[in-house]
């Protein structure tokens, strides 16, 4: 095995230590394949997804830091919104010591967060409750702080070298997201375009890709769900103009999904911001992040006709395995949904509604659903999307009995799961019957995207699965609009889905349904002949 080489290698060399002392030992130990199995429904992947800042949700110890029994405290919570799987970002071991990008050890829990026994509770705790748990994975760098990069940039002939992207000398004309992505080193310089202490593996090294495929395999045997993986995009570097999307990224992205695909209904969805339609294939990851069609889905709530006809068309190129969004963990992606729209809940509710019933697996980013507004305080882009979740309205926002390890959300005091939970007008308990609706139609879950008309400010659409079809109209406008549907069968009836208080419609003899739908409002119908 390479990785047998390599630790020969290594030995051989005493460890490479000189006088800085001995190197830290590699843990690249082969990982054979043991699929534990899986318990949940056959549709799981099919459901809502939520994304949970594990440091950010729960605090079950008062440290003041989110951990992962705080987390598997919460997954009633998580049940009751109806929920069917969890993306955690990272959950390994870091440097950076908050969001877990920077990788220190692929095999190991954050120790704020507890331990891989911790683990095992949630997944068994979530298993229980339908709901499958899909981590972080970071394929494209790791930590500086990573025994392989410890290593590697200990001497240009240490073993490890080839693990990472290093060059003797400054490479010229690079700039990557505005920067010089080429570190200095120890003799040469080192490729790390998104920190200084990220620096990107060589993905060309096949010793690399076995490396992380024999890390997958040790959480897919524990009984992890699946991944979400980082940064996709910037997987293989050709040069300094061709640093992005490279031909070898979307087939290392294909053997991964074939070696998640040898496990029992496993899940993966990729980030490639910059070619979400590309990463969606089944030829690379299957499934990816819809990136752009989030900016659609809020202009469109905020009444923008282009953006309502750009949602509606959306779906008839992309594929059905993209994975939509309001917003998530990062700045790129847009702010806190509560801030783009300055609080203003018809709209909220509208974006909201569009895309839990649009094709795609939908994902919440937590507190997305009671309204969550970023920090208040000036703490950084990225950090001020992820404050502690608000559960109360109180000093510690109910999430800790410690110091909160950041500023609380702008809007604890009124925007909290406490609040709206005894509301039955809330954000929150909207948030729940869509989702509740979704999960009881499987045209809704799964099915095909048909008859997709935007007029003006109005959008309807069609979901069909077998025998069942849904009939979705929503009026983003100021005032009652009709809004039309076709290619219904004859005279079909149209049974009211949602809202509760909806009442039935039906289709004339040419298969068009028209109904009056209320000003920024939105109507599911199942037909029945």
């Amino acid at each position: 095995m390479a990785s047998l080489t390599l630790a020969l290698l290594l030995a051989a060399c005493g460890g490479g230590g000189g006088d800085a002392g001995p190197l830290p030992n590699v843990d690249a130990t082969p990982v054979a394949a043991a699929d534990p199995g899986s318990t949940l429904p056959a549709d799981w992947r099919q459901g809502v997804f939520a994304e949970i800042f594990v440091r950010g949700y729960k605090d079950s110890n008062g440290d003041g830091i989110g951990d992962l029994r705080g987390l598997t405290q919460s997954l009633d919570y998580l049940q009751d919104l109806g929920v069917t799987g969890l993306w955690l970002m990272p959950i390994t071991r870091s440097q950076d010591g908050d969001h877990g990008y920077a990788v220190a050890d692929y095999r190991s829990i954050e120790p704020a967060y507890g331990s891989l026994a911790d683990l095992d509770e949630l997944l068994a705790q979530a298993h229980a409750r339908g709901i499958g748990v899909i981590v972080d994975y970071v394929m494209n760098h790791s930590a500086a702080q990573h025994p392989a990069f410890v290593n590697a940039n200990s001497s240009s002939s240490n073993p490890y070298r080839n693990w990472y992207v290093f060059q003797a000398s400054q490479p010229q004309g690079w700039s990557v997201y505005g920067g010089n992505p080429w570190r200095s080193g120890s003799g040469g310089y080192y490729y790390a375009p998104f920190w200084d202490q990220m620096p990107d593996f060589n993905l060309k090294n096949a010793e690399v890709v076995n490396f992380h495929h024999d890390n997958l395999r040790f959480w897919l045997n524990r009984g992890v769900d699946g991944f979400r993986f980082d940064a996709v995009g910037n997987l293989v570097e050709n040069g300094a103009g061709a640093w992005l999307n490279q031909p070898e990224n979307y087939a290392l992205m294909n053997g991964v999904r074939q070696l998640v695909g040898t496990y029992q209904q496993r899940f993966m969805v990729c980030e490639g911001p910059d070619d979400p339609i590309g990463f969606a294939q089944p030829t690379a990851c299957g499934r990816a992040f819809a990136f752009g069609h989030q900016s659609n889905l809020i202009n469109a709530a905020r009444g923008n006709t282009t953006a309502i006809a750009a949602v509606a068309n959306y779906f008839a190129t992309a594929p059905a395995g993209m994975a939509t969004m309001l917003s998530n963990h990062d700045r790129f992606a847009g702010e806190r949904l509560w801030n783009q729209l300055s609080g203003n809940e018809a709209q909220y509710r509208l974006a909201a509604a569009t895309y839990l019933l649009q094709p795609g697996t939908p994902f919440i980013y937590y507190g997305e659903e009671i309204g969550m507004a970023g920090a208040s305080a000036n703490i950084g882009d990225d950090p001020k999307l992820r404050t502690p979740m608000s559960w109360a309205g109180d000093a510690k926002a109910g999430f800790t009995t410690g110091t909160p390890f950041r500023a609380l959300s702008a809007n604890v005091a009124s925007n909290n799961v406490a609040a709206q939970s005894a509301d039955p007008n809330s954000l929150l308990n909207f948030y729940k019957a869509v989702v509740a609706v979704r999960r009881a139609h499987p045209s809704l879950m799964a099915g095909t995207h048909a008859g997709a008309t935007a007029s003006g400010t109005t959008l309807s659409f069609q979901r069909a699965q077998g025998n069942e079809r849904a009939v979705v109209m929503i009026n983003y406008g100021a005032a009652t609009a009709n809004v039309t549907a076709a290619g219904l069968p004859a005279n079909a009836a149209l049974v009211n889905a949602f809202p509760a208080s909806g009442t039935d419609a039906a289709a004339d003899a040419g298969g068009s349904a028209t109904v009056g739908v209320p000003a920024q409002s939105v109507r599911v119908f199942i037909v029945t002949s």
